[in-house]
């Protein structure tokens, strides 16, 4: 009876099938229509992930009471480490120091920007992310900016400094 009763959905799958192809013959598998369509939803849906997020990863600039300055698509002041090596390809700031200045993650090798002319590309992350860099230099975000505009990162430590939009370093 099993064997009976999948025989019949077969052939009503195949009928069905048929039926929505205007009654001609087809090669294709039944199976090919809705993996087709999950297929476009989950690129759809890919692609509007990858647009929401890419704009929370786009660098541009703002003006602050120290002059223009860059920040991020949310319009966080971005930062510069002293301890990091221009063109190094790595990040000086591990452990600890990456908990109160988080790097500035994109999510495509060149990020999109607007209004920054320094040289703008990405480093791999030990954990595979891609961190934004600004001629050469890691760009990170401060723990203790808390809305757009804020710039209390500025010369803390004596070692972290504001990125200019031509990417110098604001001392």
């Amino acid at each position: 009876m099993n064997k009976q009763l999948s025989v019949g959905l077969a052939v009503l799958a195949l009928a069905a099938s048929l039926t929505a192809c205007g009654g001609g013959t087809s090669s294709t598998p039944t199976t090919a229509a809705p993996a087709t369509e999950s297929a476009a939803a989950s690129a759809s849906e890919s692609a509007t992930a990858t647009a929401s997020e890419a704009a929370t990863v786009d660098l541009k600039t703002a003006s602050s009471s120290k002059g223009d300055i860059v920040v991020d698509g949310k319009g966080m002041s971005v930062y510069y480490f002293t301890k990091d090596v221009k063109d190094s390809g790595k990040s000086n700031c591990t452990g600890d120091c990456l908990v109160k200045w988080p790097p500035v993650i994109a999510t495509s090798d060149a990020p999109k920007v607007e209004g920054v002319t320094g040289k703008v590309g990405t480093i791999t992350t030990p954990d595979g992310k891609k961190q934004v860099t600004v001629d050469g230099m890691p760009v990170y975000l401060w723990q203790k900016d808390k809305a757009p505009g804020d710039i209390t990162g500025q010369g803390v430590g004596n070692v972290w400094y504001l990125v200019a939009p031509d990417g110098a370093m604001m001392k």
